[in-house]
């Protein structure tokens, strides 16, 4: 019996989790469940599942939190902020914590997890963005599983040779690992239209189901841009050894390219489901609830480059990931602001490029030693956002 914490319950990955766990009640105990505001969900979630402990990130949701696990008659532990994430994510009783905090929100209570020596089932691609050698060598330190959810990453983890040796893929015969996207809802959508995307546009994917930020960084191909710093970290590569290819079909997540000439690649429905699955049940498989693919019924595959006029976030993203660790902090702070101003309304869809470029200009080069100097340029780079933001909005 797997005992299981999750760190964004109410999310669609968190979700997405606990509809797999529910169809393998023999295999997976839930202990601990978080949320940021949706304490609705979250009481709902912890009853279904007899969860021991939930923690609402926002604190002054606290004693609200508490009243709703009275009256539903629960005895789960309440607990709130960053200290609570941090001690679900590492209880002595835990065996496993799914990372599914969006943003740089989830990076303490991850860490926290790697350093207990946890499987680390990682969605929260900020970690790695933020924190990548840190993380990375935390993970070495601690003995800390690490595997990845990002439905790329996680193909290209299993087409990877088994004994694929971190930082080496000349000695496993690798020649490029082949990241996919699917170019979001404007692929073809004429640039000069850009400027008047509405919100509601942007988070109208046309493949997957994820929340309004993420959805948002596929529309502006960011989230691909922080897919490339990941697996940058995540398999040991340098920036050269990724190439991004477009598939707009969504049915091969990612692919390995060897230096044989063949490529292996990972196809499944587009549901976070299998990669979820795929990681609870590491090395084994089980059942995700997905369909399976019926090759009958498949359109054809059609692939293309990026182009960076179209989506001048990801070129931003690839030149940060190339100057180092300030950069790609600099960079994620200032996507987070914009995103959000966006969604708010307060700016136009093109100036969200045009703030994170400037944002990511603006910080120069230094060596992070430690967390405390990430989350110190992460607040210095948000407050940097918000005053390009000023200027875009004005």
């Amino acid at each position: 019996m797997q005992q299981l914490s999750i760190l964004g319950a109410t999310g669609s990955i968190g979700q997405s989790t606990l509809d797999v766990v529910s169809r393998h009640p023999n295999k997976f105990k839930i202990v601990g469940l978080s949320a940021h505001k949706n304490i609705d969900i979250l009481v709902a979630q912890a009853k279904q599942f007899d969860a021991q402990y939930i923690v609402v990130s926002d604190e002054s949701l606290f004693t609200d939190a508490k009243n709703k696990v009275q009256q539903a008659g629960l005895t789960c532990e309440v607990l709130s902020g960053n200290e609570g994430l941090c001690q679900i994510a590492s209880l002595d009783s835990v065996d496993s914590v799914m990372a599914a905090i969006v943003g740089a929100a989830g990076l303490l209570p991850t860490l926290s997890a790697v350093k207990a020596g946890k499987k680390v089932m990682l969605a929260n691609k900020e970690a790695l963005v933020m924190c990548g050698e840190i993380f990375v060598n935390e993970v070495n330190r601690s003995g800390a599983q690490l595997l990845p959810i990002d439905s790329e990453h996680n193909a290209i983890f299993q087409c990877l040779p088994a004994d694929y040796e971190y930082g080496n893929i000349a000695a496993s015969g690798i020649a490029k690992i082949l990241l996919t996207g699917s170019g979001g809802p404007f692929l073809t959508t004429p640039l000069n239209h850009f400027e008047n995307i509405t919100p509601e546009q942007a988070c109208a994917h046309p493949n997957w189901d994820m929340g309004r930020k993420i959805s948002v960084d596929s529309a502006t191909m960011m989230n691909k841009g922080l897919e490339f710093i990941e697996a940058k970290w995540l398999f040991g590569v340098a920036c050269e050894d990724i190439d991004i290819v477009l598939h707009p079909q969504s049915i091969i997540h990612s692919m390995v390219q060897y230096t044989d000439g063949s490529v292996l690649a990972q196809l499944g429905n587009p549901d976070m489901r299998t990669p979820i699955a795929h990681c609870l049940s590491y090395p084994k498989r089980i059942d995700s609830g997905v369909s399976h693919l019926d090759f009958n019924r498949l359109a054809d595959f059609t692939f293309t480059k990026p182009d960076f006029e179209r989506y001048p976030n990801l070129q931003t993203a690839i030149e940060a990931c190339k100057a180092g660790q300030y950069a790609t902090t600099a960079l994620n702070a200032a996507n987070e602001v914009s995103v959000a101003a966006f969604l708010d309304g307060r700016i136009r869809f093109t100036d969200i490029a045009s703030i994170n470029q400037a944002v990511t200009d603006s910080v120069p080069a230094q060596k992070l030693a430690d967390v405390e100097a990430i989350l110190a340029l992460d607040a210095e780079a948000r407050s940097l956002a918000q005053q390009y933001l000023l200027r875009s909005a004005s």
